[in-house]
């Protein structure tokens, strides 16, 4: 077997800068270029690469077919003081969430919870980062998405619903926040597509072909199975109505209509911001909190176990190695974002 080829490792803060030095080339402006680029750095710095800077070839031909809107303009409309819907005009998603999370974390200071939902923007990227900034707010962060089907559902032949992700963080005072952030799929697409690659089979019930029948064959994959069978199946249906259908932007619905327009990419979310002190003192909340996740780490290891871990707790440890040693990005995601650098005339950043 050949040696794969290395990775390049650049350090967060200079590949932060290329990056939104390339998205505002590729059309935003500084200012949503910059978010835009902190988001997929922070997925990167976490391990969650799929969701990193192999995003920025992407979203780069999300903004040249139009698909992305390079200039949107983004409303809000709200009726009550603790709800508001956030129209992102097609809006990069870390540029509409980021705003979306602001919006929400500002009204629950005021109502004690809040809730903005978010129509018509173009792939959220890891919606953990919403939630962690509602989090370092002091506030408790929960996040639902929807988006075109591209997974099965139980019963049914073929491509029905969406991998829909579900993220929770809860700030505590000592440890780092509890971040719970998975998907309604057992398996990542980016993972069959890494299988496919490397031609490794895949996990028993993870995956199946194009009419719905499961395989372990990476070449026959083409779409994840929902994770537990119908709970998996159920969560993706419920988060299209908590979201898609709540702010009046179905997706499900017209994506398996007769309208061409219904395929169309898109996606819509909710995110919700609770205060703690609504419920009591926000400072024993956090305290318990620690209590808690304390009290966890301390029970018995499991044989064949590498540990005690609550979520977010080993992507937080990866983020301080990689924000020391620096990120690694493949060679082949190197030569795409060098590519785009030539083309664009930016700067690449130096390698460690």
């Amino acid at each position: 077997m050949s040696t794969p080829p290395p990775k390049v490792l650049v350090q967060a803060d200079d590949l932060r800068t290329f990056s939104a030095a390339l998205l505002h080339k590729g059309g935003l402006s500084p200012e949503h270029a910059a978010t835009t680029a902190g988001v997929f750095v922070w997925a990167a710095l976490r391990g969650v690469d799929s969701h990193g800077i192999a995003r920025v070839p992407a979203y780069l031909e999300l903004l040249a077919k139009g698909v992305a809107n390079a200039q949107p303009e983004m409303k809000t409309e709200s009726t009550t003081p603790a709800t508001a819907v956030l129209d992102a005009d097609r809006a990069p998603g870390p540029v509409a969430l980021s705003a979306a999370a602001d919006e929400a974390v500002r009204r629950a200071r005021t109502a004690g919870i809040a809730s903005v939902g978010v129509r018509h923007t173009v792939h959220t990227g890891a919606i953990g980062y919403y939630v962690s900034k509602i989090a370092e707010a002091g506030l408790i962060g929960v996040g639902f998405v929807s988006g075109m089907p591209n997974m099965g559902y139980t019963g049914v032949k073929g491509t029905a619903v969406a991998t829909s992700p579900l993220a929770i963080a809860a700030p505590g005072r000592t440890f780092a926040p509890l971040l719970l952030d998975m998907a309604t799929a057992t398996i990542a697409l980016g993972k069959i597509r890494q299988a496919k690659a490397s031609g490794a089979p895949l996990p028993e019930g993870a995956a199946a072909t194009e009419d719905g029948t499961p395989t372990t064959d990476p070449a026959q994959a083409v779409m994840p199975l929902p994770l537990g069978g119908a709970k998996g199946s159920g969560m993706s249906l419920a988060f299209e109505l908590l979201t898609s259908v709540l702010v009046g932007a179905p997706i499900f619905a017209s994506f398996h209509s007769a309208d061409p327009a219904g395929r169309r990419h898109r996606q819509n979310a909710l995110l919700i911001a609770i205060d703690p002190g609504a419920f009591g003192d926000t400072g024993t909340f956090e305290a318990a909190v620690d209590t808690t996740l304390g009290v966890l780490k301390t029970l018995p290891v499991a044989q064949g176990a590498e540990g005690v871990f609550y979520p977010g707790e080993r992507s937080e440890a990866v983020a301080a190695e990689r924000g020391e040693k620096g990120i690694p990005v493949a060679s082949k995601l190197w030569r795409e974002l060098t590519d785009a650098a030539a083309k664009l005339r930016v700067e690449l950043p130096d390698a460690v």
